[in-house]
């Protein structure tokens, strides 16, 4: 097993041993092998008796396989609908909805976590400033993805802009109707 494998595994056990509704969801699927695949990652894991996920070193057949889009760090950073949206999911059904719906939903409490380090003002403050930073790169990642969509469309002549599709698309039924208009007035003619 590698120290990744170990480290997600112990951030998923960290998780799911607060939420019992998960642990209720997984546990009828105890023994099932979940391999998570992502560029060079390759994870092993093992849903347990009390519905947690452990790591695996199975050289067994995954039940369930989720392979995370290439982008997946970007997506799960910026818009993470679009990052679960991306997973491709492989193997039986019910775990596979099992699992989508559990980290779908399943979230981190960072303010509690730091609370019992530093305690309860300072982890309220460092939440919240934790907030306002993803928020900041959040925004700061879109706008960056629209100034090189204009320049792709305006500056670079490497994209059309919109108008210039939606003029063209008009254009087209403007001319297909005039082309109608003429075919019908050469068949009066003939």
């Amino acid at each position: 097993m590698s120290a990744l494998q170990n480290l997600v595994a112990a951030a998923l056990g960290h998780l799911l041993a607060r939420e019992n509704w998960a642990r209720e969801r997984l546990r009828p699927h105890a023994g099932a092998i979940v391999r998570i695949e992502g560029g060079p990652l390759a994870l092993v894991l093992c849903i347990d008796e009390h519905g947690l996920l452990v790591a695996s070193d199975s050289g067994s057949d995954a039940d369930v396989i989720l392979s995370l889009p290439s982008d997946a760090p970007v997506r799960l950073l910026l818009d993470r609908q679009s990052f679960f949206a991306g997973i491709r999911l492989a193997g039986s059904a019910d775990i596979a909805e099992v699992l989508a719906f559990v980290f779908r939903n399943l979230r981190w409490d960072v303010e509690e976590d730091l609370a019992r380090v530093v305690g309860d003002i300072p982890a309220r403050r460092l939440s919240l400033l934790g907030d306002r930073v993803v928020r900041g790169v959040r925004e700061g990642g879109q706008r960056l993805a629209a100034n090189v969509a204009e320049y792709a469309a305006q500056e670079s002549g490497i994209a059309v802009p919109a108008r210039e599709v939606t003029q063209l698309v008009s254009d087209i039924d403007r001319l297909r109707d005039d082309l109608a208009r003429l075919e019908k007035r050469v068949q009066r003619l003939l």
